[in-house]
């Protein structure tokens, strides 16, 4: 064991404080605050057949995210807690099943240091803070890949039902994509050990049963929110099959990029740029690891399992129209152990220890650097807890680096230690900061008890789902109609939004502002304190006559 069973159970102990601190950062607008508006919408009417997104039928993703977020009000309330929790608790199997992998494929010490470099990693830390499908569908991928092996090497059936329930919360939660990365993975794994018998084996009847079974409830709900109701126009398209979308056209439409855009569609090194970043600080020693496993591939000396997934999902994000960071998570518990055996082999033969110490050194270094110019210029740490804090973990940190002997604990652990207090300040000083100027939850934040939300409308074309969220009100558009009501009539709207209510004449008797920019698309001229201001937009709730 590169780390005793009490440090590897510290570093654990420490990420888990720094992602339940994650776990009341208030959500952002664009998806995590949409999506909780979708399962909002479930919470308030009962209705968790249709997935209804700002009043219209919303057919992208599958239903497991938004029954988890809506059974997690029913038990905490709509906070932003609840609404992330699901994510953590996936977290946490993704987390344990990663090892479990990495233990099956080698030996229970590459599946601890698997295990800490994937909960290390900072796209897998995000996606419990910035919560989409992610969390959860990595975590299903890395359960299903597990089971999917333990079965190939057992031929149990309790890893049948397994892999067939990993497969079906996969794909209930973000479609084919669950479903296609631990095939692929045990394809080449069943290739690499010749084992024939699997491509036949009977219980895989039972693997599709059970899958079948498990997934029937989404499709189920498909078809009756669409295939009962052609007369839906969803994306200017009519007579929508539900099922179809969902057992075909979902992940095709993204990878051709129809009808979900195109931005990246031509960046053919998007995958290589974008997995420095979200799998840092491990991403270098990944691509070595990988790039090394490759010379050997067709020797055997190795399972195939971990390369080949990492190749086909670096093939299949490259040449998709429709590309996004976050899709590389589920790729992550792959490399994860295809980065521990390749450290571990390195220790075990003397090689390379120095250069790569040198990497990982200056990689901390940076990002290290990056926490403190955002925490100390952009946003400047004031807090006297959150101070006191990072010192206290600072000062636990230092100690623990100061007992490392070997090369790769050194690696190891500095890198770990890096996300450790890069996270921490993100989650306790950068993020909440930061949210400040997300209009919608602070108008939330402020009018409480003094706005009746009930009585609050969305000028046309104005959305904001943090407001509706933490308000915990449905989105409702104002029509000249609403005027006829006597109660007061409250309006969110923008700065044209504002200009248009003024033109239309509609008496304005109380207004109620906040400082708003898109925090999902961080520019300098907003990171840098003297011109941030000139960036800023408004949100108003505006009472009217």
């Amino acid at each position: 064991m590169i780390f005793s069973r009490a440090q590897y159970a510290l570093f654990f102990g420490l990420l888990a404080v720094v992602y339940i601190l994650g776990l009341f950062v208030p959500l952002m607008d664009n998806d995590s605050a949409h999506h909780a508006n979708i399962a909002l919408h479930m919470y308030l009417t009962g209705d968790y057949v249709s997935l209804v997104d700002n009043g219209k039928d919303y057919l992208d993703k599958p239903h497991l995210h938004f029954w988890l977020a809506a059974f997690s009000y029913s038990v905490f309330g709509v906070t932003g807690f609840a609404y992330k929790l699901p994510s953590f608790l996936f977290t946490v199997l993704g987390t344990y099943s990663t090892y479990r992998l990495g233990r099956t494929l080698y030996n229970a010490e590459v599946g601890r240091l698997s295990a800490l470099i994937v909960a290390s990693a900072f796209a897998y830390m995000l996606a419990n803070n910035d919560v989409r499908m992610d969390a959860i569908l990595t975590a299903c991928v890395a359960f299903a890949t597990w089971q999917l092996v333990d079965w190939v090497n057992t031929k149990k059936l309790l890893n049948v039902i397994g892999a067939a329930l990993g497969l079906a919360l996969g794909f209930c939660t973000k479609g084919h994509i669950a479903v296609l990365t631990p095939a692929i993975g045990t394809l080449f794994y069943i290739l690499y050990k010749k084992d024939w018998r699997s491509f036949y084996h009977w219980q895989l009847l039972v693997l599709f049963l059970a899958f079948g079974v498990f997934i029937s409830p989404v499709v189920y709900c498909y078809y009756l929110q669409y295939d009962l109701h052609p007369e839906k126009i969803i994306r200017g398209k009519g007579g929508r099959s539900g099922v179809q979308f969902i057992l075909w056209k979902q992940n095709f439409e993204r990878f051709q990029g129809d009808s979900f855009g195109a931005d990246a569609k031509n960046d053919y090194f998007f995958f290589f740029h974008s997995f420095l970043w979200a799998f840092a600080p491990w991403s270098i020693l990944s691509f070595v690891a990988f790039f090394n496993r490759v010379k050997t591939f067709f020797t055997r000396r190795q399972e195939w399992l971990t390369t080949a997934t990492f190749a086909t999902m670096a093939l299949l994000i490259t040449f998709s129209g429709f590309k996004l960071p976050h899709y590389l998570n589920i790729m992550f518990p792959a490399a994860a152990v295809l980065t521990a055996f390749y450290l571990l082999e390195n220790e075990q033969k003397r090689r390379n220890g120095k250069a790569l110490l040198i990497v990982q050194a200056v990689l901390c270094v940076l990002l290290l650097l990056l926490a403190g110019a955002i925490n100390v210029w952009a946003f400047p740490a004031r807090n006297v807890l959150v101070i006191g804090g990072f010192l206290l973990l600072l000062a636990i940190t230092v100690f623990i680096l100061l007992r490392l002997r070997s090369r790769l604990q050194k690696i190891v652990g500095a890198s770990v230690v890096t996300m450790l207090l890069l996270f921490y300040l993100l989650n306790t000083n950068f993020y909440p900061q930061l949210l400040r100027y997300q209009a919608g939850n602070e108008l939330a934040f402020a009018t409480k008890e003094k706005v009746d939300a009930k009585r609050v409308w969305f000028w046309p074309n104005v959305y904001s789902s943090s407001y509706c969220f933490y308000t915990a009100e449905l989105r409702k558009e104002f029509t000249g109609s609403v005027l006829n009501q006597p109660s007061p009539v409250w309006i969110m709207t923008d700065n044209n939004g504002f200009n248009d209510l003024k033109q239309k004449g509609l008496p304005v008797l109380q207004t109620i502002q906040h400082a708003d920019y898109e925090i999902t698309m961080l520019q300098l001229p907003f990171l840098n304190p003297a011109t941030r201001q000139k960036e800023l937009n408004r949100m108003l709730l505006v009472r009217v006559k």
